[in-house]
């Protein structure tokens, strides 16, 4: 294997390892979310609050329909640092030629799903009739989209499984460069309004996609793609299922209970859709090097899991656990301090504005218990054990918020009730994800 293209973990400082790692996931994850915020940014000052609201709220359907390719990669990322850390170089080979079969045909179901059935989907949401024709024309242009950002998301899997995380950051960046020059000229200067939205980001993910399965094909090493070879192998699979699955229901289940809070959100009308949008995407900023550290961790644990050493593994997520807290609360406390000059670039409705900023109140104070969580879960993960993190965030993220929605929040009808979900949520989840890893056998080797 070249030592050049591919970075083994197993020796040297674990802090700086994980930290020079996390780096450019950190970037790349920014970047993504900076231009769908520009999206949200362009779309909400020069089309107006509406579209805003119309692409707010299929955000959290259209995460729905990708978490399962989410976890597919997640699951096709951890067999591959593990054969990597092993040093099987034909397990390896096999791994990622599944991997891609396995994202062509997600990509292609979930365009069909996407296209035939969004304007379903968005009634089912409570779609407010205001906005409901442009959220169904944002929608299904997006999900033609959808092949490319499922290949996309599994070969960043399989370069970040490999420690070359700094290759998927400089396609992403020529995406997300893309994307904001197209938002300008199709939104701003020919007024195609939310389809020009879509038009750009599709074009984007697509250039992003190609770019690397072109690498992939060049690239000499034992990670190397031969378009020929893109083919399932039936063990393999089962492999990435195994992990994959619980991963991807997981993401499934989650994306769903977010469906159904950005439901309530659309019975208080367009403008609690547009604030509560817009605070998404400054959230964004906060989670996703959350999730980066995590996926590093992940990364981390499965070359040093394969590789037999265990003290790394633990030590690695100590070192993951303090970064994610220190970030959360440096972030969280700027978002708070910062929230109301951040929306008005969104939209100058002062009661759009209002909304946005409640939630920042609800949210910046608890920010560090997701940093926590998802250290210890992305650490569980690496070692293959995907079912104790899915059945955490499952209960904490997804069956509590459903409860609370359909028995609690008929109650108290007031957007404070839906806010409130998140830091009662994240809570459940760290104390649960917590007492697993301090008391579960997840830290054994496989005979």
């Amino acid at each position: 294997m070249s030592k050049q293209k591919s970075v083994l973990m197993t020796e040297g400082n674990i802090g700086k390892q994980i930290l020079f790692f996390s780096i450019p996931l950190i970037i790349g994850n920014m970047l993504q979310q900076m231009y769908n915020t520009v999206d949200s940014i362009i779309v909400g000052n020069y089309v107006g609050n509406d579209a805003l609201a119309a692409v707010s709220s299929s955000t959290s359907l259209i995460n729905l329909l990708i978490a399962f390719g989410q976890g597919a990669a997640v699951g096709a990322g951890v067999i591959v640092s593990q054969f990597l850390g092993a040093e099987k170089r034909d397990n390896v080979q096999s791994a990622i030629h599944t991997a891609l079969a396995l994202a062509i045909a997600l990509g292609l179901i979930l365009t069909a799903a996407g296209v035939i059935f969004t304007p379903f989907f968005l009634r089912c949401m409570k779609t407010p009739p205001e906005v409901l024709k442009q959220s169904i024309v944002y929608l299904r242009i997006y999900s033609c989209g959808f092949l490319f950002n499922i290949i996309y998301n599994m070969t960043a899997g399989i370069l970040n499984a490999v420690g070359n995380s700094k290759r998927s950051l400089l396609y992403l960046a020529i995406a997300s460069f893309t994307n904001i020059v197209l938002d300008f000229i199709l939104i701003k200067l020919c007024h195609m309004g939310v389809e020009g939205a879509a038009i750009a980001t599709d074009i984007s993910q697509a250039v992003s996609g190609l770019f690397a399965i072109s690498f992939l094909r060049k690239v000499p090493t034992a990670y190397q793609v031969n378009l020929k070879k893109i083919r399932f192998h039936k063990d393999m699979l089962l492999k990435i299922i195994k992990i994959g699955l619980p991963s991807g229901i997981q993401n499934m289940v989650i994306s769903f209970s977010n469906v159904l809070v950005q439901s309530s959100v659309n019975t208080f009308g367009t403008k609690a859709m547009a604030g509560f949008g817009a605070y998404l995407k400054i959230d964004g900023f906060n989670i996703l090097p959350v999730l980066s550290f995590s996926m590093a961790v992940t990364t981390f644990t499965g070359q040093n899991f394969g590789a037999g050493k265990l003290d790394r593994v633990k030590k690695g997520m100590y070192v993951t656990t303090i970064m994610s807290f220190l970030y959360t609360v440096i972030t969280g406390t700027f978002i708070l301090l910062f929230v109301q000059p951040i929306i008005t670039l969104f939209t100058k409705d002062k009661e759009a504005i209002s909304y946005g900023v409640l939630a920042a109140t609800y949210f910046c104070p608890y920010y560090f218990f997701i940093g926590i969580l998802y250290a210890f879960a992305g650490t569980i993960r690496g070692v293959g054990k995907s079912v104790p993190p899915m059945v955490v965030l499952l209960l904490s993220f997804c069956v509590f918020r459903i409860i609370w929605i359909t028995l609690i929040l008929p109650h108290f009808h007031t957007i404070r009730g839906i806010y409130v979900l998140y830091p009662v949520s994240w809570t459940i989840g760290v104390t649960m994800m917590t007492l697993y890893t301090w008391k579960g056998k997840w830290l054994t080797l496989q005979t």
